[in-house]
């Protein structure tokens, strides 16, 4: 396992992050139990998590991702051995449950991270990112910007003085973005550096073989300001492991159980994915440590986020780390994204 600095901190993160958002839902306690087993007994030492898991968001999963892992800790004692990350839900109608209506204001982020805190039995939070931003822009599937004010909106300067505040009471050590912009990146640093709040450390956004958005103006920000990409979504729900193929529909599935989660089955999508999953074959490889891979060899990428629902799944994403990469793979892959520019948003 490589380990990447996060930011410009002293703080060293593994390349692979897991990811747990299906915990409380898809799968129990138990199950998040034995995936944090097997990460950490493979080198994994980055968790990422957040309080409106698991997911879909409903007022019966939400904070229950948060509580498993805290109970991992109370039974483990391995809270020191983890580099600990969650998210602060902002607005929205999905989940008004949470808060009362979460914003980024400095008293709901006192709030949300209170009961972080407390449901991952942990004194600090190594990395607190902003799950979504407050204004309406561009996240969660939309490309196409079209300018439009939001009076209650609030200010990314206060949301900054709020982290500010959090930091100073040792809640948490550092920050980040997710889902953001790099008009929204640039403006949380300049007004971090007006009240001396140290830079995020990194954004997380969604970055694979479908969806290479974020090269064409977060890659530079991410290089110059230190703002390394936690990459979410590395295997498009799934759709990259090949097991969508021929309309197929695993009973499991995250695509199957939730047929709104369509940012990745239109048909640009799964024409992709077949293309990728037939260079995969070509090569004698696993279409979805293919996929991994990609994500983790770009050089803005501070670490991969993976997610599983079994143990079997989990072990052929770890061993993902272990594919060679070569020139030949990545020709092959750009003549694709070639013909397939962006399939998904």
């Amino acid at each position: 396992m490589e380990y990447r600095f996060l930011g410009h901190t002293e703080l060293k993160v593994s390349s692979l992050c897991l990811g747990t958002m299906t915990w409380g839902n898809q799968n129990t306690a138990e199950d998040g139990f034995a995936q944090m087993d097997l990460a950490l007994e493979q080198g994994v030492n980055f968790f990422d998590t957040a309080e409106m898991y698991a997911v879909p968001a409903s007022p019966d999963t939400s904070f229950r991702t948060e509580t498993i892992i805290g109970e991992w800790f109370a039974r483990t004692g391995n809270r020191d051995k983890v580099v600990l990350a969650t998210k602060a839900a902002g607005p929205g109608d999905y989940v008004k449950h949470i808060r009362g209506g979460p914003r980024l204001s400095p008293a709901s982020l006192q709030e949300a991270v209170e009961g972080s805190l407390k449901r991952l039995r942990t004194d600090v939070i190594d990395v607190y990112q902003l799950h979504w931003p407050e204004r309406p822009t561009n996240y969660f599937g939309r490309l196409g910007y079209k300018h439009r004010e939001d009076a209650q909106a609030l200010p990314i300067a206060e949301t900054v003085a709020g982290l500010k505040a959090l930091v100073d009471a040792g809640k948490i050590r550092h920050w980040g973005l997710s889902n953001e912009t790099p008009w929204g990146t640039m403006t949380f640093l300049r007004e971090a550096e007006k009240i001396g709040l140290a830079h995020p450390v990194s954004i997380q956004n969604p970055y694979s073989l479908l969806n290479r958005s974020f090269e064409v103006g977060l890659a530079e920000v991410a290089h110059r300001e230190g703002v390394g990409l936690l990459a979410y979504s590395p295997l498009a729900f799934g759709l990259l492991s090949g097991k969508y193929r021929n309309g197929q529909q695993p009973e499991k599935g995250r695509l199957t159980l939730f047929k709104h989660f369509a940012r990745y089955t239109n048909e640009q999508s799964v024409a992709a994915t077949e293309a990728y999953c037939q260079l995969a074959e070509r090569h004698g490889l696993s279409p979805t440590q293919l996929a991994l891979q990609f994500v983790t060899t770009r050089p803005f990428v501070t670490s991969n986020i993976i997610g599983a629902t079994t143990l079997e799944q989990l072990r052929e994403n770890l061993d993902s780390v272990n594919l060679s990469w070569n020139d030949e793979l990545e020709k092959e892959i750009e003549a694709i994204h070639t013909r397939f520019p962006y399939p998904a948003p």
